[in-house]
């Protein structure tokens, strides 16, 4: 009996513990109003020809014209310039091998998005095109603690000039720990999914354990693994959810309910 006992205390201890691990920010932002029920255009408004490739300045007028929220990617280059661009490596969309934080910013501007006559573009344009016309959902991409300083340093001097809308999210928890300590006005979310097949940081990290590290104010997770016991959990605790990426309007009508936002690519979500 007393055997018992004991594993009792210990599940009742593991489940406590996790809680705290995983607990949002009990202080609500009210800019994550801003998406409520929106449909956000991942990347932009790109299309499957490349016409208008992903994280181009084509890709976010469209998006400007429909009035969508835009999601869109930033890393910083050698010399602490804030580009926006998805991949750490440029060989998918520009056919070339580089890894972008290697690169200056006129290394980069050199090359060109999927054949087009596109460039990669800077924060700052973006920001430019922008001009406060619809929320940015901004991804700081950084895979180590010294580069993500970096980005957000360089990227907070760019953003605190902007007189528009923006939320900032990861996958990395450290920069959303640098944001809670440096711009806790600043509305913040935690990027993940299930990372199934991953390394054990990974597995944790879907199952949100590093969230005590900033108290996200919005959980973004991968469409395909609503049910997950981790983000369920966190919904209920408060998160606000946004559900990435949605593909085909099946899709959609399935998460309904499910997020309170939801990106997308591939479909008009309103036709």
């Amino acid at each position: 009996m007393l055997a018992l006992y004991i594993i009792l205390a210990l599940a009742v201890f593991a489940l406590i513990l996790y809680l705290f691990l995983i607990f949002p920010s009990v202080r609500k932002n009210h800019d994550i109003e801003l998406l409520r029920g929106k449909y956000i255009a991942h990347r932009g408004l790109h299309d499957k020809n490349d016409k208008h490739p992903e994280n181009s300045m084509s890709a976010f007028s469209l998006a400007l014209e429909r009035n969508f929220p835009i999601e869109t990617d930033i890393h910083i280059t050698r010399d602490d310039e804030v580009v926006v661009f998805h991949d750490s490596n440029t060989e998918r969309i520009c056919k070339e091998k580089n890894i972008i934080e290697n690169m200056t910013l006129e290394e980069v501007k050199k090359l060109r998005l999927c054949n087009t006559d596109e460039q990669i573009p800077t924060l700052k344009e973006l920001l430019e095109t922008v001009n406060g016309k619809v929320p940015l959902l901004i991804e700081f991409k950084c895979e180590d603690l010294k580069t993500s300083k970096r980005l957000c340093r360089a990227a907070n001097a760019v953003l605190s000039e902007y007189k528009g809308k923006y939320l900032i999210q990861s996958f990395f928890p450290l920069v959303l720990s640098w944001y809670k300590k440096n711009r806790p006005d600043i509305c913040r979310g935690q990027l993940s999914s299930a990372f199934l097949k991953d390394k054990l940081h990974m597995r944790l990290l879907g199952c949100l354990v590093f969230n005590f590290l900033a108290r996200p104010q919005f959980v973004s997770y991968e469409c395909t693994y609503k049910d997950r016991f981790a983000y369920k959990i966190c919904r209920f605790l408060g998160a606000f959810g946004a559900g990435w990426t949605i593909r085909s309007k099946e899709t959609l009508f399935a998460a309904l309910g499910d997020y309170d936002a939801y990106i997308f690519e591939d479909f008009d979500p309103e036709q």
